[in-house]
């Protein structure tokens, strides 16, 4: 499978940086962290956190992941991967900053 992405500001990921795992909040409002595909991060990115100035952009392998993944319909129907539980630290291969 195709590595995923979440997108975090930099306090947000710094606060679990004494923890094993990641959990975003939507994991307890909705029941999963959500996630995209590199090719839907621009989008979600204008959606969602066009106030940001900062972000970062964690590079998921799926194959590590310990939590459950699925691929579900989103916005405008378009798949979007999703984790139903924490993001265990050794699944993220890679960190991007991006900055407006």
């Amino acid at each position: 499978m195709r590595r995923i992405f979440h997108i975090v500001t930099p306090p947000r990921w710094d606060s679990f940086a004494s923890h094993d795992f990641y959990e975003a909040d939507s994991l307890l409002s909705e029941g999963f962290i959500h996630c995209s595909f590199e090719n839907q991060l621009e989008g979600v990115i204008g959606r969602y956190y066009r106030n940001e100035k900062e972000l970062l952009l964690l590079e998921i392998d799926p194959a590590l992941l310990t939590s459950e993944l699925k691929e579900e319909a989103s916005t405008n129907g378009e798949l979007y991967p999703h984790v139903y539980g924490t993001i265990n630290k050794h699944a993220v291969v890679g960190i991007r900053r991006w900055k407006r």
